[in-house]
């Protein structure tokens, strides 16, 4: 008899993955508010059977019945449609939807309190009755959740509760992943359909593959990420649009100061996709410099004293700017180094402009430590003439090139990167350059980098950055 090992190998994947041959999992939704019973409609109409789940009877009864909960375009359609199918149940036992189901969808409300902060009590139920439930059930189970909560609560409090109450582990006897929600009410079956984008944060490789089978109808490009950056990704989506909202408000009550109209201000500022709506500026690293945006912050938030317009948001932009400074500062104290070497000197790369740089300002506080510095800039020669010739630069409130620095500075720029790298004793760069990226691929020496020349996995013992 000839031993198939091919086909064999095959049958066990199939009897230990049925989710390679089950045409849809079946879904199950705790909390019926907005997400959930979008969640509900719209699962439906992909071809999954859906049992909702919800501690208040009227809205099990209002998903029953084919009602939507709560006005939102489309929903009751959808809804109607699933029940009429026999696609769309649902119940207030979330016990028995688990044992029903092949993957939960938790989207439970996570209030904050007064100070701010995150409460997880609902959470915690649902994880306890779930684990409950698994404790009774076969096979691999998977849970999704799509709530607000902060980075390491998939983690931590889902993963452990439904562990401890199942007494089963985590990727072997069942699965997490975080996928947040970018719904806005009102339009919320539109962005379900089409998603912004499609961010999944998965335990394992098998709870990879079955939710984004779930998503596949709708994107079949989903960025694949860890648990917590998934979970950093809804709070920064939506702090962004607060920051977004505040921004133009902030604009318009000025403008109409001045007889301006605010709307229009904004209208051309968004016809500017290169710059101002766009990935560009919006990346972890430095304070911003040069001689444009700190004397036009300061400028915006004068002009709006004069008109007695309160600008918080604006007002903070300096006091950031000045804590990213102190951020880095931080990092070359705590490293102890006595000798710092400064990759990058002006305010961005592919200039000599010095003006309200903050390597500058960092030049400037090392040297009031006592610390000994050497520098590389590509646009600046260590020759006198190259920045005495400049012409004299006004004073500026924060940080600025003194006749003291002006002279001093010539003394640490060397005209070699390599011979900075090899003469100090830490490395702080600036510029995202190619040939500063080479010399330190090969280092041993700490590196602080603020531009992100490589990925810190290259590096994961002696590389630091202010936002990774």
């Amino acid at each position: 008899m000839i031993r198939n090992d091919a086909a064999i190998k095959r049958r066990k994947a199939v009897e230990f993955e049925p989710w390679l041959t089950a045409p849809k999992p079946s879904i199950s939704v705790v909390g019926l508010g907005y997400v959930g019973a979008v969640t509900c409609g719209c699962l439906s109409e992909l071809g999954h059977r859906i049992v909702g789940v919800d501690i208040d009877p009227e809205k099990v009864t209002s998903i029953e019945n084919g009602q939507s909960p709560m006005h939102e375009n489309g929903l009751e359609t959808l809804l109607k449609r699933g029940v009429s199918a026999r696609r769309i149940e649902a119940t207030t036992d979330l016990g028995a939807a688990v044992a029903e189901s092949d993957v939960t969808f938790v989207s439970v409300g996570t209030p904050t309190a007064h100070d701010g902060s995150c409460d997880l009590s609902g959470l915690v139920a649902v994880a306890k009755a779930i684990g409950t439930a698994l404790r009774k059930k076969l096979g691999f189970h998977i849970v999704v959740l799509r709530c607000s909560v902060p980075p390491g609560t998939t983690q931590g409090v889902m993963a452990q509760r439904i562990a401890k109450w199942s007494g089963k582990s985590l990727g072997t006897d069942f699965g997490l992943a975080f996928v947040p929600e970018f719904l806005r009410e009102g339009v919320a079956i539109a962005d379900f359909n089409a998603p912004p984008k499609t961010v999944i944060g998965a335990s394992d490789a098998r709870t990879r593959e079955v939710v984004s089978r779930i998503f596949r109808p709708i994107d079949n490009c989903p960025i694949f990420t860890e648990i917590e950056t998934a979970e950093m990704v809804k709070y920064v989506d939506n702090v962004w649009h607060a920051t977004k909202v505040s921004f133009a408000n902030e604009v318009g009550r000025l403008a109409k100061s001045m007889q301006i109209d605010g709307r229009a201000v904004m209208d051309i500022f968004c016809r500017d996709t290169k710059l101002n709506l766009s990935p560009y500026y919006l990346k972890p690293g430095f304070a911003y410099g040069g001689s444009c945006l700190p004397k036009e912050v300061r400028a915006f938030a004068h002009l709006a004293a004069q008109q007695g317009v309160e600008l918080p948001l604006v007002n903070s932009l300096a006091k950031s700017n000045e804590a990213q400074i102190d951020a880095a500062m931080s990092l070359i104290r705590a490293s102890g180094a006595h000798r710092v070497g400064i990759l990058g000197l002006a305010f961005k790369p592919g200039t000599d402009d010095l003006r309200e740089s903050p390597a500058v300002e960092i030049v400037t506080r090392l040297l009031d430590c006592g610390m000994d510095i050497v520098a590389h800039d590509h646009c600046l020669s260590p020759k006198p003439c190259a920045i005495a010739a400049k012409p004299a630069r006004p004073k500026r409130p924060r940080v600025g090139l003194s006749d003291e620095l002006d002279a001093r500075l010539d003394g640490m720029l060397l005209a070699d990167p390599a011979e900075v790298v090899k003469s100090c004793d830490i490395v702080f760069v600036t510029h995202d350059l190619p040939r500063y990226r080479d010399l330190l691929g090969d280092t041993r020496k700490l590196v602080i980098d603020v531009a992100r020349l490589m990925d810190k996995t290259s590096r994961p013992h002696s590389y630091e950055g202010i936002g990774w």
